[in-house]
């Protein structure tokens, strides 16, 4: 399933020289023949050749390098640009319909990233599994259809500006939107039909549990990050990605590696639905969760915020009932994972070594979920399973910028 797709802008591919040295057979260029005047043939060198030889001018406006979720084309008329992305994967939820949620999120939400709200064409393709017979095939394709339709309808119809990811500056705050552990939930209930599986992780979890936190898994995944794309606009994102296949560690590092600025990311908070923690441990880290490498599905977008607004943004999403799903919404949660400090650029992005864990309790609930490792206060979720932005504080901070 997929929206738009394009390329980055092209990398520079080196001297003839530097390619001699790396391709020993390959060997130089001749000079071209050219016709004279006279109909005698002869070669172009020199200051002749030069001229000739000229690069094609480079294009102004934003330019994005390999590793981002989207690209920007700038277009030849009225000072627009394109952003395009694609996405595609396979069914991980067994509703239909909500399948066809969970893509369209997905792929809109690297759009979002860059603080797009409103989608101006859409493109679903989708292939059928040869295993379905056709009476599964007639029932469960629709649904599908339908999902990413309804989804799609949310996103809108009408251009927007964007937010070129690349202008975070030292002390800026990282938000993430949604919380982690989606891949873990969703094999975690897949193991209760499998004996082996389920009796590695039964002393940590209840089927119960399980169950939950995968039906909050799906609702995650299928909510749109319209709003918090829109509230990037309301306080002065710097940059931001979605969290996706890479996990937020490795979303964290391309996303520190396209700035303007010399910084990095430091995590020292993970949010992760209730359990999910309990679940990767007695697996022996099967899913790096804590590692910030485990995979996530139409997850949170990771935005940088200047440190004086990154309360009111955690307030805002709290309140807000934009882009849910249903009546009831769905996308008013917001965690502080982090923050960016000027660093050496080999180590654009990392997780302290003892990060406070941060369980996140399936919405409804009525009381809040305790927490493990890293120190701070048992307190410090509140009954929708986010931080009060004031009680979370930065690493230490050597006199360099550096920890």
């Amino acid at each position: 399933m997929s929206a738009a797709e394009s390329t980055t802008s092209p990398a520079d591919t080196g001297s003839a020289a530097g390619l001699g040295a790396q391709f020993p057979g390959l060997e130089p260029d001749r000079p071209a023949p050219v016709t004279g005047e006279d109909g005698g043939t002869g070669t172009v060198g020199g200051d002749e050749a030069s001229e000739y030889g000229q690069l094609a001018p480079v294009p102004h406006g934003p330019r994005l390098g390999i590793g981002m979720d989207s690209c920007v084309i700038p277009l030849r008329h009225g000072g627009l640009s394109l952003v395009q992305t694609t996405d595609f994967f396979y069914p991980l939820v067994e509703d239909p319909y909500m399948m066809g949620r969970i893509a369209c999120a997905n792929v809109l939400s690297d759009l979002y990233a860059m603080g797009i709200t409103e989608c101006d064409n859409m493109l679903m393709l989708l292939s059928v599994s040869q295993k379905m017979n056709d009476k599964e095939r007639e029932k469960a394709m629709p649904l599908m259809i339908q999902g990413f339709r309804d989804a799609a309808e949310e996103g809108g119809t009408s251009p927007n500006d964007f937010i070129m990811p690349d202008s975070a500056v030292p002390g800026d705050v990282l938000v993430l939107t949604k919380p982690l552990g989606t891949q873990v939930a969703v094999n975690a209930h897949q193991w209760l039909d499998n004996p082996d599986k389920w009796n590695k992780i039964k002393l940590v979890v209840s089927k119960e549990e399980v169950e939950q936190a995968y039906q909050e898994a799906m609702l995650n995944m299928a909510t749109l990050n319209r709003t918090a794309a829109a509230l990037m606009h309301t306080f002065n994102a710097h940059a931001a990605t979605d969290i996706t296949g890479f996990g937020i560690l490795g979303h964290a590092r391309n996303l520190a590696q396209q700035q303007r600025s010399d910084v990095a990311f430091v995590i020292h908070n993970l949010p992760i639905l209730a359990k999910m923690t309990a679940i990767s441990k007695a697996c022996g880290n099967l899913f790096g969760l804590l590692q910030g490498t485990s995979s996530e599905t139409s997850g949170g977008l990771l935005i940088c915020l200047p440190r004086e607004q990154a309360a009111r943004f955690c307030a805002e999403m709290k309140s807000s009932r934009l882009g849910g799903v249903g009546p009831e919404g769905g996308a008013g949660r917001a965690s502080r994972p982090g923050s960016s400090a000027s660093w050496r650029r080999a180590a654009a992005a990392r997780i302290i070594d003892k990060p406070r864990i941060i369980e996140v309790p399936p919405r409804g609930s009525v009381s809040g979920c305790g927490q493990e490792g890293g120190g701070g206060n048992n307190n410090a979720a509140n009954s929708t399973g986010v931080p009060s932005p004031t009680e979370t504080q930065p690493p230490p901070r050597s006199p360099e910028g550096c920890e």
